[in-house]
């Protein structure tokens, strides 16, 4: 999908031959995740790389099967344009009639082999739904992407899912002078495109630096599916450590949510602190506000004491720490920081006339505003002494609540990223620019963009004050470049000799035959284990659940069917052997009872 994907932006010069328009930096971003116990991460990732024109040999995995100076281009299997594989139609065609979903999607309720699919056209069809004498709140699901099913392992099966998808006003997209408004039910992706190509301009503060940090929020793929009102409504509702809810928090971001009243119109702060929301409630959209100097008034005054003209600037950082830097892993702590600073020009000092510290993850019910810590500072000139009585005070505001894991660990963060933003500004000689948007990873005045020339009302001075963050946060490069040298000893040759794999092409290629690739021949027969829920019960009798009716059993295999002279024998274990079937009496919970055999129509 990410060779593809780069085909289709056939923009700029070709590539050499035999490699694609991938770079190394969308190989390693479209692999992130795909951790493997026996290969490991980095042969994967090196071997996408190796379709990218611009990958250095040196830096790949490969130079180990190599002799010293043997590494050249040659080496690597050509690349041509349109020659990806795609997924069997055959494939499609099995799963979309196992789901029993018609290939257009076009019915607005869909039958499932268990539940109800409802696909409501209008936010008036949907309320005119859950509204209906067959609605039952308690066995509905309300879902967009249903990207939460990862994180919240449900073992309810719901009687009726509403999928939200197809509502117009939670797509649609608008854009003013004020800001940008968002549907929910925007893919996060989507959501990092629309700012992307929103900061561009190279105007506004905060949309470059929002949409890098959501690039490390779960897995592209993730991204792809799930939502950005769904993402806040897991926060809201279900205390999920969210980095959007908390960036988006720092920016100033409100919501649009429709009741059975009418529409309501809060901040992020306040639908984060409302009860948690239900099926009653529906999340229409997410706005950011603009933030350029010209559409955020100063506090300050336009003159100092002495008459003097004071200058504004704008900054605004993301941060995070967790177990890896990108993909599926939860975080310590996420903070992110606006602040709106002045310059005093006979003085030469920094003040603060805005601020919006936002901390999140650290063991606590949703992201929240440091306000103590920001009425302490907003108005002073930043110094060492102010800095400090200002961690001191974010000490007793981040706290995490009883049980939460490493929660000295999460407070001290929370200081190191506060000390990190505003050390900067208490250099004396630092004079804050007009319009300058500060990336962790900008690259020659650009902010990271390409065709964006220098602003000339950046100050150099200014960007100084945020180089001790540059880099940090860059996603351009997510590895570090390594060199890896097998030593042999000559002992015990051939042993230490790395060896390729019998079926190493087959399956790196995605030709390797799977059970799973392979059709399910006419009148196949499917099983399925019934195990036990309690421990130590003795088994009466099996009976089906009634919403399996519809499914053509065949046969319900117990202890009672095995043929005479046969022993009930599953496994053979050191602490000696292990029945196949719980009779008469279950050992554990999760024992098997029977097996049921069915026949897929």
């Amino acid at each position: 999908a990410a060779l593809a994907g780069a085909e289709g932006k056939g923009s700029g010069p070709p590539p050499r031959e035999g490699f694609s328009r991938l770079t190394s930096a969308d190989a390693e971003r479209a692999v992130v995740g795909n951790l493997c116990r026996c290969t490991g991460y980095r042969p994967i990732a090196d071997a996408c790389k190796s379709f990218a024109a611009d990958v250095d040999l040196e830096d790949l995995g490969l130079n180990s099967f190599w002799k010293k100076g043997d590494a050249h281009v040659d080496k690597l299997p050509p690349y041509k344009e349109g020659s990806i594989g795609a997924f069997p139609e055959f494939l499609k065609a099995e799963i979309i009639a196992s789901l029993r979903v018609d290939k257009c999607m076009s019915a607005t309720v869909m039958v499932g082999s268990e539940s109800s699919w409802h696909r409501p056209r209008s936010v008036e069809e949907y309320y005119r739904l859950i509204a209906s004498d067959s609605f039952d709140g308690s066995g509905t699901k309300v879902v967009a992407g249903n990207t939460s099913s990862g994180v919240y392992r449900e073992a309810e099966v719901y009687d009726r899912y509403i999928d939200l998808r197809d509502i117009p006003e939670l797509n649609s997209v608008s854009k003013d002078s004020e800001g940008v408004q968002i549907g929910a039910a925007t893919s996060i992706s989507r959501v990092i495109e629309i700012l992307r190509r929103e900061g561009d301009d190279c105007k506004d503060v905060i949309f470059g630096k929002i949409a890098d940090h959501m690039e490390k929020v779960s897995s592209y793929y993730v991204r792809n599916t799930a939502t950005l009102g769904g993402n806040l409504v897991m926060a809201q509702r279900d205390e999920f450590p969210s980095d959007i809810a908390t960036i988006l928090l720092a920016a100033g971001s409100s919501v649009c949510i429709q009741v059975s009243s009418g529409k309501l119109n809060v901040t992020l702060d306040e639908f984060l602190e409302m009860p948690p929301c239900d099926y009653k409630a529906l999340l229409l959209s997410i706005s950011l506000p603009r933030c350029t100097p010209e559409n955020v008034s100063s506090s300050a005054g336009a003159v100092n004491m002495t008459g003097d003209k004071t200058e504004s600037s704008l900054l605004f950082e993301t941060y995070r720490a967790a177990p890896r830097p990108l993909g599926n892993a939860v975080a310590y702590l996420n903070c992110a920081f606006f602040a709106q600073i002045s310059s005093d020009e006979s003085s030469g000092s920094l003040i603060l006339e805005k601020l919006h510290l936002a901390f999140g993850a650290f063991g606590t019910r949703h992201a929240i505003r440091a306000r103590d810590v920001e009425k302490y500072l907003v108005g002073k000139p930043i110094s060492a002494s102010v800095l400090l009585e200002a961690c001191n005070v974010l000490k007793k505001s981040i706290v995490p609540k009883e049980g939460t894991t490493h929660s000295a660990y999460r407070s001290s963060l929370a200081v190191a990223f506060l000390f990190t933003f505003l050390y900067p500004m208490t250099k004396r000689n630092v004079k804050p620019a007009r319009s300058a948007r500060l990336n962790g990873h900008a690259a020659s005045d650009t902010n990271g963009n390409p065709n964006c020339p220098p602003s000339a009302d950046i100050d150099l001075s200014l960007k100084e004050t945020n180089g001790v963050k540059s880099g940090l946060h860059s996603n351009d490069h997510i590895l570090e470049s390594c060199k890896q040298i097998v030593e042999i000893g000559k002992d015990y040759l051939p042993v230490g000799i790395p060896a390729k794999k019998v079926g190493a092409e087959l399956q790196a290629s995605g030709e390797a035959v799977y059970v799973d690739d392979i059709p399910s021949p006419e009148g196949c027969l499917y099983g399925a284990f019934v195990y036990s829920t309690k421990p130590l019960a003795h088994v009466n009798s099996i009976e089906l659940d009634p919403s399996l009716e519809q499914l053509k059993t065949v046969a319900v295999i117990t202890v009672k069917d095995i043929p005479k002279g046969g022993v009930n024998f599953g496994a053979n274990t050191i602490f000696g052997p292990e029945p196949l079937f719980g009779d008469p009496l279950t050992q554990c919970a999760g024992e098997p009872l029977g097996i049921v055999v069915w026949l897929l129509l």
